[in-house]
């Protein structure tokens, strides 16, 4: 009978920290409208090939499959003027929770050229951030391929940020700001 009592009282007390655990974690989770908490970027660039070594060979993306959007569906949605699009998409790290970057280029159509001199001279998404594990290698990688950084680099966050974070800016093809943060080495 106390081996019985024993188990029975085992199992209450399971079952209620089960409940306990189950109630506390619909507690720190909200309920959002999103379907996920990664957005993908899309951009036009004027030159494919030019960005697709960039983004790649210097931020370390690497390219998956991309897919088309035939031109009716791009008037239907207001995307493009009738224009199909052949989008190349690059990821940063794996799974679901990955960014994307979707670039596409329209040859017939060229967009025009906004002020990208600095982040207050057009409005607008004005930059990239990638978050690093290692901001000398990243700069290492990006001077192997080629890039410039665009000011000194890098250059150690101001004091009140986190002790031993740096960022370092460069310019994609098109001049759209790219900052690469993350820990870094004097």
């Amino acid at each position: 009978m106390k081996s019985l009592t024993r188990s029975l009282a085992a199992v209450v007390v399971c079952a209620t920290a089960f409940a306990l655990g189950v109630s506390a974690n619909q507690q720190t989770a909200p309920e959002t409208n999103f379907a996920s908490e990664v957005i993908d970027l899309g951009m036009v660039v004027s030159d494919l090939d030019k960005s697709l070594k960039f983004y790649k060979d210097v931020i370390g993306f690497e390219e998956v499959a991309g897919f088309q959007v035939p031109g009716q569906f791009a008037l239907d949605t207001g995307l493009a003027n009738k224009l199909g699009l052949d989008v190349h998409v690059l990821v940063l790290g794996k799974g679901e929770k990955a960014t994307k970057l979707k670039l596409m280029q329209f040859k017939t159509s060229p967009g025009a050229r906004v002020d990208n001199t600095f982040i207050h001279s057009s409005y607008g998404f004005r930059y990239l951030t990638v978050a690093v594990k290692d901001v000398n290698a990243a700069v290492a990688r990006a001077e192997k391929a080629g890039a410039k950084p665009i000011a000194k680099c890098p250059v150690p966050l101001p004091e009140g940020f986190p002790a031993g974070v740096a960022l370092a800016n460069y310019r994609d093809p098109d001049g759209n700001l790219v900052e690469l943060v993350g820990p870094w080495k004097q």
